[in-house]
């Protein structure tokens, strides 16, 4: 079973949702990122997309998972909960059509089966779209981007506020990953040290063994607000956005022959973007920022 490049890029599992909570329960204090981070418009305000007739509707079945937080994942109360979670629960609202909405978990290897075989109508969980996706189902408008980040250890001196000052630092990064290729093909006169694992590299960072990382905003973000990283490091610079390395964002994925559904959660993603409504999700699972 295909596994998901944007669920292979955040943090996943326990380890994960306790550094989310982690994160959120350092307090703000600790974090060095900007006050109100605010979550880039991936929809021209100019653009005005047609709302479709839903009144056929008899149901909508948003399919996820709970092994993606903060994005999809089980609360400490056994409850459903995630930023893909709120986002379809605000796509029904805003589609009028909250009483026939349904969020249901099940396991991420068995989300693109279960979406053929009509046992739910859109999945929301991070799935990385890809050409062999395409040629099956239909994908939503992207609603949200997973940039790459700088993060720097705050005790070394730089000499200027952007990339181009870590030309002469040592720069750590994750060997055979995505971002490892994008550092070289963005930054080629930084001077990259591969680390096998992330918690290889964090640590490096941590210790001053290397001066700054590249690696994923979600993951560097988490871990610059957490007890983890000691208040060590800062993200710096960027963010840095590449289809090509990191794909084409969040999306939701649809069936085929449902282009009227997929119009209306288009729709409905839109107008969330422009009234604020995303963005009000968005600091609620990201209060220090991906950007």
């Amino acid at each position: 079973m295909m596994q998901s490049k944007l669920a292979s890029l955040a943090v996943k599992g326990f380890l994960a949702f306790g550094l989310f909570l982690g994160a959120l329960s350092f307090g703000f204090a600790a974090s060095a990122q900007q006050a109100t981070p605010s979550l880039p418009l991936l929809f021209d305000a100019r653009e005005r997309l047609a709302r479709p007739d839903l009144s056929s509707l008899v149901r909508l079945r948003f399919l996820t998972s709970v092994d993606f937080p903060p994005f999809n994942f089980t609360d400490q109360n056994g409850k459903l909960s995630g930023f893909n979670v709120d986002l379809a629960r605000e796509i029904c609202s805003e589609l009028e059509i909250s009483d026939k909405c349904q969020i249901q978990a099940i396991p991420f290897a068995d989300l693109k089966d279960a979406l053929a075989a009509s046992q739910g109508d859109a999945v929301i969980a991070g799935l990385a779209v890809t050409p062999e996706l395409r040629r099956q189902f239909v994908f939503s408008r992207p609603y949200l981007m997973l940039p790459a980040r700088f993060v720097r250890n705050l005790a070394v001196p730089l000499d200027g506020k952007t990339a181009a000052a870590l030309s002469a630092h040592p720069v750590g990064v994750v060997r055979g990953t995505v971002h490892e290729a994008m550092l070289a093909a963005f930054f080629p006169a930084i001077k990259a040290q591969t680390f096998d694992t992330k918690d290889a590299l964090l640590t490096a960072l941590k210790d001053r063994k290397v001066d700054a990382a590249f690696a994923d905003a979600l993951q560097l973000s988490f871990w610059v607000s957490s007890p983890a990283s000691a208040k060590c490091c800062a993200l710096f610079d960027g963010p840095y956005l590449s289809e090509h390395f990191l794909g084409e964002g969040m999306t939701i994925m649809l069936r085929q022959k449902d282009s009227v559904l997929t119009a209306a959660i288009d729709h409905a993603l839109a107008t969330l973007s422009r009234n604020g409504r995303l963005q009000e999700i968005y600091l609620r699972y990201f209060p220090y920022g991906l950007y």
